[in-house]
């Protein structure tokens, strides 16, 4: 299983009841696949969590851009201001301002296929959509349905007021950076995401945005010492990277589903 707990991008970002009789995780901070319930359900639950963290290899049809959902989404979606999916579940149906429309969750996973993977979405009803979303719901047990995000969950931070310093982004970047996703920026693998370039995640990503991307750099990065970047820091080398080409977006690109009969008796 490819080591993705270190990764660096793309781009965000729900509670039911508990899937079991197990004690409800709010406040889980890791995923334990001995805990899962038996059955279908429990295996569901585990391919979500496997298509999560091995997107490339498992989704293979579905992505372009040289990169997993846990790039990301942190530690599999765990990680507190690393993109963690606990207590999504329950913030689903939404009103979308880019969809102009009320979404449902399936509808953000499928822009994150479109936009961070810069691939196309799975079908709603297909084995891989279902299995994500009963991972999301399995993290998310025991989170109050509508909960607000904790303030610890988010990484989007308000901007410093001056405009970034992308010269001084780009000498953080090669002391702080470069050694994993390397000088040009192409990552290495699927260990260290690329942040531009063809392979990295298009221009219509959450990650896209500055203050997404600062904050998560804040908060999240260097991996070997997370949290030592000052904000300022952290917006320069923010603006280094986004000042880089990548992939543009279809904006005309369309989410397909396949027809299904309704079930009977």
């Amino acid at each position: 299983m490819p080591k993705l707990l270190l990764l660096f991008v793309a781009t965000v970002a729900l509670g039911l009841g508990a899937c079991s009789g197990s004690k409800p995780g709010a406040g889980s901070a890791s995923y334990d696949p001995h805990t899962l319930p038996s059955g279908p359900l429990g295996e569901s639950i585990a391919y979500g969590h496997d298509i999560v963290v091995e997107t490339q290899s498992l989704m293979k049809p579905y992505v372009r851009a040289q990169m997993s959902c846990a790039a990301c989404h942190l530690a599999g979606g765990t990680q507190p201001r690393g993109g963690s999916f606990i207590g999504l579940y329950g913030r689903f149906p939404q009103w979308n301002k880019r969809a102009h429309r009320v979404i449902a969750l399936q509808d953000r996973i499928a822009e994150c296929f479109l936009y961070s993977m810069n691939g196309k979405a799975p079908a709603y009803s297909s084995k891989a959509m279902i299995a994500i979303v009963s991972y999301i719901a399995w993290l998310s047990r025991g989170v109050p349905v509508g909960a607000i995000q904790s303030k610890d969950d988010r990484y989007v931070v308000p901007l410093p007021k001056d405009s970034p310093n992308v010269g001084d982004g780009a000498t953080i970047y090669a002391t702080k950076c470069s050694m994993c996703h390397q000088s040009n920026g192409a990552g290495v693998g699927g260990t260290f995401p690329p942040l531009w370039g063809s392979g990295s995640f298009n221009n219509g990503a959450g990650m896209a945005h500055i203050d997404r991307m600062a904050g998560f750099v804040r908060y999240n990065m260097p991996q070997n010492a997370p949290g030592s970047l000052s904000l300022s820091q952290a917006y320069d080398v923010a603006a280094f990277v986004l000042s880089h080409a990548r992939p543009r977006f279809v904006k005309n690109a369309l989410v397909v589903t396949r027809a299904l009969p309704a079930a009977y008796f």
